[in-house]
């Protein structure tokens, strides 16, 4: 695989049973650019080890006098210069093509985990170790696999000069062939410690940057509270932590550096004090002992990259643990992907473990008295995950089904455009206006439609105020849409949402940063939009459920009530409580001066009438703009 070639066809399917596991899945995908880096490593490592022969075979060819041998080793040591300029050329090129291949095949399997997960993934998953998976750690992994072949064409040629001297200088190769692995393996039991270390620094280093990701994506409401300085402080002392433990860490691997250099020079010291001594015996010659010497010295060349296979290995090995941790994670529940035809259904959407059943063609809210359960509720409808606790296999219901159809039957990609999902937080990419709403569409509903029944008329006027174009549509949003307010972010995806016109929508608090006018608007533009389309709108806003078709009551995990909004205020006290923000003591006072009311005729006591009902909802919609 060339780095032209990007990106994989098919990436394959990781090794994710551990960390060292997944580094061997990745080394042997990459054997081929392994293989060839080998090559040229070998080709350079051997021809530097060969230039202490040619240097060795001249001082003996002067010693002697002999002009013809000095030439010769003069052409020997220009063959062996050209040999390692060309080897360590390709063995570069060839080593960080495996490099940025490995690294692109590590990225191409999280965004296609990330794709199947959704969601789910953040909640599985703290947002600041993705980010560190995808970005940091994916550059480790790769640096250890380049490092492996450089590692492994130098350890041969360390183990072929061994050889090469035993047979060359029997007395002097026998003292370098017991030296060497001394000096390969001395670092070794300095290594679990600077390996935990390191392992320190980088869970430091993954705290300080959840911190600041959390931090950077609540400025606006930090700004708000005053709450600058705190959150600061805490930055601070988490840096400080990483700084702390960076010099911990970088304390380990200087000392191993420094065993890397003392001990070669202990065995230069003991080469030449026996060669010296060997030569006034006359049992080597001097070229011989030069030879020796300088094998030594340009064997410390390659040993070298023993420490950096050390480093790179821990390095990588809690990186890639990480990426397995992540490539490790299914969706709870699997879709067959074979059961049912490549065709997204249309009809009812219901839901068995709650009971709640969205006619289709027709706009439905539901209220629940838990946000966090509306939020999973939500994931539910769209198939994202089971209505349990997202991390036990035990809480597995059944699926949902559109049109009598489950989703977990369906291809992942026909269930994620029957239903569409907008969680409480939506994203907005980077880019033009045109490339956010260019998203797969039935074509039914127009940009500009979308933006209109989403009240967008003020965030165009912003954007094109900003921009040097005077169409709206190629005016640049910043990354998450930072430049724009709450509410503006929101009805951006609102208007992305609607873009798609898909089968069934499903809104989980669409305009909780808006203002009750806006609100109210936005309710009207998405019924017009959507009529004769399954909505599912989760709010507890009295302007939303107001416009709904019917309301649904979910309360600790079914369905309590259905009706109409106007109804359930009067019927249902628990629904009431939610939707006006109604205390236990208001509802209790409120049910004991209940027959002191002026209640119409037939109306149960402690019921408000019309005129009461609305003045409270008004009354809540105002405090609460």
């Amino acid at each position: 695989m060339q780095i032209s070639d990007l990106p994989y066809p098919d990436p394959g399917v990781p090794d994710a049973r551990s960390g060292p596991r997944f580094l061997l899945w990745l080394g042997r995908n990459q054997l081929d650019g392994q293989l060839r880096s080998l090559a040229w490593g070998l080709l350079h490592f051997t021809s530097v080890a060969g230039l202490p022969y040619g240097v060795g075979y001249a001082v003996q060819a002067v010693v002697d006098g002999s002009g013809a041998h000095l030439a010769a080793a003069g052409g020997l040591i220009l063959l062996l210069g050209i040999a390692i300029a060309c080897g360590d050329t390709m063995l570069h090129r060839t080593a960080v093509t495996n490099w940025i291949t490995a690294a692109a095949r590590v990225q191409q399997l999280l965004a296609r985990k990330t794709a199947a997960l959704g969601a789910a993934l953040t909640r599985r998953v703290a947002a600041g170790e993705v980010v560190a998976v995808s970005t940091g750690d994916v550059e480790k992994i790769g640096w250890f696999v380049e490092a492996l072949s450089r590692f492994a064409a130098a350890a041969l040629t360390v183990v072929l000069v061994c050889v090469g001297l035993v047979f060359y200088q029997p007395a002097l190769g026998v003292v370098v062939a017991l030296g060497m692995p001394v000096l390969a393996l001395a670092v070794l039991p300095l290594l679990p410690r600077a390996t935990r270390r390191a392992d320190h620094q980088r869970e430091k280093a993954g705290r300080a940057t959840e911190l600041a990701s959390d931090t950077v994506a609540g400025l606006r409401v930090l700004r708000g509270i005053g709450g600058e300085e705190l959150f600061l402080d805490r930055y601070r002392h988490a840096s400080q932590e990483v700084r702390r433990a960076a010099v911990r860490s970088a304390r380990m691997w200087s000392l191993i550096s420094s065993v890397q250099v003392l001990l070669p020079g202990l065995l230069l010291i003991v080469i030449v004090w026996y060669g010296v001594h060997l030569a006034r015996e006359g049992r080597i010659t001097v070229g011989e002992l030069v030879t020796v010497y300088s094998a030594v010295m340009m064997l410390n060349y390659p040993l070298r990259h023993f420490e950096e296979i050390a480093m790179a290995y821990s390095f990588s090995r809690p990186s890639a643990q990480r990426a397995a941790r992540v490539l490790a994670l299914e969706r709870i529940v699997e879709p067959s992907g074979g059961l049912r035809d490549a065709t997204a259904p249309s009809g009812d959407l219901y839901d068995p473990a709650t009971g709640l059943l969205a006619p289709a063609g027709r706009l439905t809210a539901v209220v629940c008295g838990d946000p966090d359960l509306a939020g999973r509720l939500a994931d539910r409808l769209g198939g994202h995950a089971t209505f349990g606790d997202a991390d036990s296999e035990d809480t597995k219901t059944p699926s949902v089904l559109l049109g009598g159809v489950p989703l977990d039957e369906l291809p992942l990609d026909v269930a994620r455009t029957a239903v569409l999902v907008q969680d409480k937080d939506p994203v907005l990419m980077s880019g033009t206006l045109a490339e956010l709403l260019d998203v797969p569409s039935g074509g039914s509903v127009r940009p500009t439609e979308a933006l209109a029944a989403a009240q967008c008329s003020d965030v165009l006027a912003a954007l094109t105020q900003a921009s040097l174009d005077d169409d709206p549509l190629n005016a640049r949003i910043t990354e998450r849409g930072r430049s724009l307010s709450g509410g503006q972010r929101q009805r951006l995806a609102l208007a992305r949402s609607l873009v798609t016109d898909s089968e069934a929508l499903v809104l989980d608090e669409p305009t909780s940063a808006v203002d009750s006018h806006t609100e109210a608007r936005i309710a009207q533009g998405v019924r017009a939009l959507r009529r004769g389309r399954t909505t599912v709108v989760l709010s507890s806003s009295p302007l939303l459920l107001d416009q709904a078709d019917r309301v649904v009551f979910v309360h600790d995990g079914e369905v309590t009530a259905v009706g109409k909004h106007r109804e359930l205020v009067r019927a249902e006290p628990r629904y009431r409580a939610v939707v006006t923000r109604e205390t236990d003591e208001e509802a209790t006072g409120a049910t004991r001066s209940g027959t002191g009311r002026n209640t119409p005729p037939g109306a149960d006591a402690g019921v408000p009438s019309d005129i009461d009902m609305d003045t409270e909802i008004e009354i809540d919609i105002e405090e609460t703009a």
